[in-house]
């Protein structure tokens, strides 16, 4: 029980540090160049992987595998160019890789809600299948217009602006979507699971 309680803490304290990196980056240019910060976001990919590595590895496939390498280059190119707008632009990179993974997904089914629902759900009707299919696009359009907004605010926006926006604004955003849609589910499509 102990162990449970420990990779359950390992994994809400790499959440959080994925969570605060707008804010950690903000507060830190000022005295830690960005490819230090580069640096930093390349081992919390290793770190955010490495307790599961040869089992996440393994359930990847080769698109999962070029998003993934895309970060790494982007942390890479961080560290050698030393450039802050580079590193501002990792939350626009990370909702681009989200939207490839989902949009792709539409393209070669199951969609990537269905395949989130059947971990709790392995029965889905006609009906299921496309209304999961329908939540996968909202994501994607939702992928669109805040990497749109991640993009805009690292590229042209101040630096407490693309804090404030990936921070914060974005998490709220993605919570009030996820929240949304699990109301209109529960109390439109009357799901109780």
């Amino acid at each position: 029980m102990a162990g449970i309680a420990a990779i359950d803490g390992a994994k809400v304290a790499r959440s959080l540090l994925w969570a605060v990196y707008p804010f950690v980056v903000f507060f830190s240019l000022d005295v830690i160049e960005p490819r230090i910060l580069g640096l930093l976001l390349l081992l919390l990919l290793i770190l955010r992987h490495h307790y599961r590595a040869r089992l996440f590895l393994r359930g990847l496939g080769w698109l999962s595998y070029a998003v993934l390498a895309a970060l790494v280059a982007l942390s890479v190119g961080v560290m050698v160019t030393n450039s802050e707008p580079l590193l501002r632009l990792y939350p626009a990179a990370i909702n681009l890789g989200m939207l490839l993974l989902f949009g792709l997904s539409l393209l070669r089914p199951p969609s990537m809600i269905e395949q989130f629902a059947r971990l709790h759900k392995p029965q889905f009707s006609a009906a299921d299948i496309g209304y999961t299919r329908r939540v996968t696009v909202v994501w994607c359009v939702f992928f669109v217009a805040n990497g749109a907004l991640a993009a805009y605010t690292a590229l042209i926006g101040s630096r407490e602006l693309w804090a404030l926006y990936n921070g914060l604004i974005a998490y709220v955003l993605i919570g009030a979507l996820m929240g949304g849609e699990w109301l209109y589910r529960r109390y439109v499509r009357g799901e109780r699971a």
